[in-house]
C-alpha cells in the first residue's frame, strides 16, 4: 500500500482539540459558532480569526500538498509515511501552535487617541491600523470613558493542540 511522501497531495480529516476536549476546528462537521465566536456550548476561549476554524467552515476532508505546511509542520510531518486509512493522534506544545500567551501584547490606549465614532465593548474583535497601514487583530479586554485596554494575542495562544488525523487518500 502506499504511503505518504513530501510533496504527494493528501486528503486528510481531522480535529482539532483543546485539553478540556474543545473541538476548535474539525472537517469531520461544521462548527456553527455564536456572536461571541464560541463553537460549542462549553466554549470559552475559541475564536472565529481565519485559519482558526471556528468560523463555522464546511465540513470535508481537506486536500493540500504534503510539505506545504497549510496546518502545521509536526501534523505534515506525522502524515509522512501514513497509508490512507490510517489514523494517529498528536499533540503540539502551544509555543509551537498557536504560540504561548504573551502578556507584552495586551496594552492600554487613551479613549482620545482612538476614532471618535468607535465605541469598544469588551469581546469585541477588531482590527486597529497604525500610521503604516498595518491592521493588528485585537479583542477588547476592558473599555471605559478614559481608556481601552486590547489583547493583541491569538484567541488560542497559550493552549497546548492536539489533532487526530486521518489519511484518507494519497493521490
Amino acid at each position: 500500500m502506499a504511503q505518504a511522501e513530501i510533496g504527494n497531495m493528501v486528503t486528510i480529516n481531522f480535529t482539532g482539540k483543546l485539553d478540556d476536549g474543545t473541538i476548535f476546528d474539525s472537517t469531520l462537521e461544521a462548527l456553527e459558532c455564536d456572536d461571541e465566536g464560541c463553537c460549542d456550548d462549553d466554549c470559552e476561549d475559541s475564536c472565529d480569526e481565519e485559519g482558526c476554524g471556528c468560523g463555522g467552515h464546511e465540513s470535508g476532508p481537506m486536500t493540500f500538498k504534503l510539505g506545504e505546511e497549510i496546518l502545521f509542520p509536526q501534523i505534515d510531518a506525522a502524515i509522512v509515511g501514513m497509508a490512507p486509512g490510517e489514523k494517529k493522534t498528536i499533540k503540539i506544545a502551544a509555543a509551537d501552535a498557536f504560540g504561548e500567551y504573551d502578556k507584552e501584547k495586551v496594552f492600554t490606549v487613551p479613549r482620545n487617541d482612538l476614532p471618535e465614532d468607535l465605541i469598544p465593548e469588551v469581546g469585541d474583535e477588531l482590527g486597529l491600523s497604525n500610521d503604516d497601514d498595518e491592521e493588528l487583530e485585537v479583542v477588547v479586554l476592558e473599555a471605559n470613558e478614559d481608556q481601552v485596554t486590547f489583547d493583541a494575542n491569538h484567541p488560542l495562544a497559550g493552549e497546548d493542540v492536539t489533532f487526530e488525523i486521518e489519511l484518507v487518500s494519497i493521490m
